[in-house]
């Protein structure tokens, strides 16, 4: 039984909902999303709040809380945002940000080059550093994940591209003759 499904989610000031035909539209001030609603749960939009209501199946009570959260993310990201940050860890590893490609120079004999999707912003913090802004966090996550995997960190030198809050497990290198 879902609890956190349940809860209604409070529609902020200066937030424009739309909802028919299992399309959700949120607009304010940091722009606008869209999402199809899953045909399991239905939603309840008021004034104030906007409830999840779930068709009677199981399957839809366990719909209930993922969209829950799905619709409160499009809240938080249009009236503040979301930031996902990275660092690139390494000797010569660099980052060069130019309107919207990331270039980044990563031990291979080439550089990768990444454009960054519409509606995700980069900035570079002393070379090493990517904080990622957007209004979705899915596609923030995903972006981040992507350039995560063009080197991730290896565990005994630590190089690569990890989270910022990531912890890197280190493990003991070859040890020399006996």
């Amino acid at each position: 039984m879902s609890r956190v499904g349940n809860q209604p989610i409070p529609i902020p000031d200066g937030v424009k909902v739309t909802y028919n035909s299992r399309s959700l539209k949120v607009k304010g001030p940091k722009g606008e999303l869209s999402r199809d609603i899953n045909p399991n749960v239905d939603l309840g939009v008021n004034d104030d709040f906007i409830n999840v209501i779930p068709s009677g199946m199981k399957q839809a009570r366990a719909m209930q809380g993922l969209t829950r959260t799905l619709v409160a993310n499009m809240m938080v990201g249009v009236t503040q945002g979301f930031e996902r940050g990275l660092e690139v860890i390494g000797v010569g590893y660099r980052v060069a940000l130019k309107e919207n490609v990331l270039t980044l120079t990563l031990g291979y004999s080439h550089p990768v080059v990444y454009k960054l999707p519409e509606g995700i912003s980069a900035s570079i913090d002393k070379k090493n550093k990517i904080v990622l802004s957007g209004i979705d966090k899915e596609l923030l996550g995903v972006t981040a994940a992507t350039i995560r995997e063009f080197r991730r960190p290896e565990p005994y030198k630590g190089k690569g591209i990890k989270y910022v809050e990531e912890q890197i497990r280190r493990k003991v290198g070859k040890s020399a003759g006996k």
